[in-house]
């Protein structure tokens, strides 16, 4: 038998559901996008359970620095929200199961 791609990815797809990452959030009756500035998160879902600064990137074209920053949501329902600010802007929404 000859092997080909198709029989390894099913098994691919099945590791990566735990990390599952989307571009909204609800909060509420409110909704979270990515692209968002971090005060219009907080007024949205309210302060984070936990909040780590993660280090610094440079901005465009690499003349201003901007900080890379963590906010985690949860758990609720046995589920966290990590949310990923750079320069103070959402660039990331993960969903991680609580443990």
């Amino acid at each position: 038998m000859r092997w080909t791609a198709r029989y390894t990815l099913p098994g691919f797809f099945i590791l990566a559901l735990p990390l599952a990452s989307a571009e909204t959030l609800r909060c509420g009756s409110q909704l979270v996008n990515t692209g968002d500035r971090a005060f219009e998160v907080e007024r949205k879902c309210g302060p984070p359970d936990q909040r780590d600064v993660l280090g610094y990137t440079l901005g465009d074209y690499g003349r201003q620095e901007l900080i890379i920053e963590e906010w985690v949501y949860g758990p609720r329902n046995g589920a966290l929200k990590i949310l990923t600010f750079e320069g103070n802007r959402l660039t990331d929404i993960e969903s991680r199961r609580a443990r």
